[in-house]
């Protein structure tokens, strides 16, 4: 069973930063791409980066290039997003998927970890 766990979340002021964790597993989390979403309430979830298997491409959405950056530990089957310069606007409900391939169609997500940024 594939299983995904987000961390890391929290209330941060505006130009703060933080970094989400998100461990995978019941899966060869190497053999996999992933990608961090957000969601505000009543909004679409937004992909806002995702990161190859191998790490040797990244994907950022316009509304955080240059300010987030995505990575992952295949050893440790974790994806991180680091958020700098964090601003009201990125306050959401952040999730982590691992993207399905032909060898397993299905894309996973997890629950989710929220992230407030005000003053």
């Amino acid at each position: 069973q594939v299983r995904l766990v987000e961390s890391g979340g929290g209330s941060v002021q505006p130009g703060g930063s933080l970094k989400l964790s998100c461990v995978v597993s019941g899966t060869i989390f190497s053999d996999y791409s992933a990608g961090w979403y957000r969601q505000v309430p009543g909004g679409r979830r937004e992909l806002i980066a995702d990161i190859t298997a191998n790490s040797d491409s990244t994907y950022y959405a316009d509304s955080v290039k240059g300010r987030f950056t995505i990575s992952r530990d295949n050893g440790a089957s974790t994806v991180y997003l680091q958020m700098d310069n964090l601003k009201p606007d990125d306050t959401a409900l952040y999730t982590c998927a691992r993207f399905g391939n032909s060898r397993d169609l299905n894309d996973y997500w997890g629950p989710g970890t929220q992230v407030t940024v005000s003053a």
